[in-house]
């Protein structure tokens, strides 16, 4: 099954600032929904363990992210691909960042990915409203480790 995701997000923080926490693979571990283990395994290479739940599914999930076409601080690829109880998955999405001049930044994204195994059984539909869910539970929490959470106390 194939999925595409896309989007744009605000940013009350530099993009100097989005860049580095988007390049710190301890934040990443922090911010990626259900991500256990983020772990070194070459320049710009992770290995993952994710724990998640897809509907009334749940599982683990080992698998490996590599960062390319880097454009420092403004672009980046992602490609993931891995496998485990509820199924097995490949993507990619390219993120860029475009300060603004109020000194903010605007992050924008666009991805695909196929995936296949148990996790296609809860249907596309579905898939893509979990999907959704995740990507925004990811933003809320890169929010709070860029500064940017409107919900802190001052």
């Amino acid at each position: 099954m194939k999925l595409e995701i896309g989007g744009e997000e605000r940013f009350a923080v530099a993009g100097d600032r989005l860049w580095v926490v988007l390049n710190d693979p301890a934040v990443l571990t922090r911010c990626i929904p259900g991500c256990k283990a983020m772990i070194a395994d070459g320049e710009d290479r992770f290995c993952v363990v994710l724990d998640l739940k897809v509907a009334a599914v749940g599982g683990s999930f080992e698998g490996a992210i590599a960062l390319s076409d880097k454009e420092p601080p403004t672009r980046c690829r992602l490609v993931v691909s891995g496998s485990g109880t509820l199924g097995h998955g490949t993507g990619n999405a390219t993120f860029s960042l475009m300060p603004q001049p109020d000194g903010t930044t605007t992050m924008s994204y666009v991805g695909e990915g196929e995936v296949g195994g148990l996790v296609v059984s809860v249907g596309q539909r579905m898939l893509k409203g979990v999907a959704k869910h995740l990507i925004g539970r990811f933003f809320t929490a890169l929010r709070r480790e860029a500064g940017d959470d409107p919900g802190a106390s001052a």
